[in-house]
């Protein structure tokens, strides 16, 4: 088994631990499971030959982000940064791990953490294509959820933030989602469309 399989199966039992399930076409999966999943999804459709070290961080970009809840942090802006850059060193602490155990090199390993660690987004591909599947995988499966959560105001800066993180081929894959008539008047409002 190539060393790229046996990272992701690692993975992927990792993430069906998540206690947290989302439905989707009728079918129930853990959360972090299904997102790394479309994150995956995402990276292959937005660049077919992607890296190992991007396919690789797709699959671990959460991993395990249950263990690091939201409402563990302060409310607001502040609380929120605190809690992102958490999450980005514990995801990028936890695939380190698992890497060295299945034998990846310290530099493959290194090149994971600096995708997982978003260092030097708009000048590194690898960093801006997994931006842009974030994106993605919030728009496709999550935007509807938060629309139903927040107000119009906040949802149009929400997007407006994603839109800015996102290049050409993030932005050019969004506008072929399938939203609903409000969720598409709202991705409208919020990028000019």
């Amino acid at each position: 088994m190539k060393k790229l399989d046996k990272a992701f199966e690692l993975f992927d039992a990792y993430n069906r631990r998540d206690p947290n399930k989302i439905n989707w076409d009728g079918n129930e999966y853990p959360a972090e499971y299904f997102y790394a999943l479309q994150l995956y999804n995402w990276v292959k459709k937005l660049v077919p030959g992607a890296s190992v070290a991007l396919l690789t961080a797709s699959r671990c970009q959460h991993i395990g982000r249950w263990k690091i809840p939201r409402n563990k942090y302060p409310l607001g802006k502040a609380g929120y940064l605190r809690w992102r850059s958490d999450l980005a060193k514990f995801h990028a602490a936890t695939a380190e791990e698992l890497l060295n155990g299945i034998g990846y090199d310290q530099t493959e390993i290194n090149e994971v953490r600096h995708i997982l660690l978003k260092q030097d987004l708009k000048n590194d591909e690898d960093v801006q294509v997994m931006e842009n599947a974030l994106c993605l995988v919030f728009l496709e499966f999550q935007f509807e959820e938060f629309i139903a959560k927040h107000d119009e105001e906040k949802l149009i800066r929400i997007v407006q933030k994603s839109w800015k993180k996102m290049s050409e081929p993030g932005r050019s894959a969004a506008l072929t989602l399938n939203f609903t008539p409000n969720a598409k008047a709202l991705l409208n409002r919020a990028v000019g469309g």
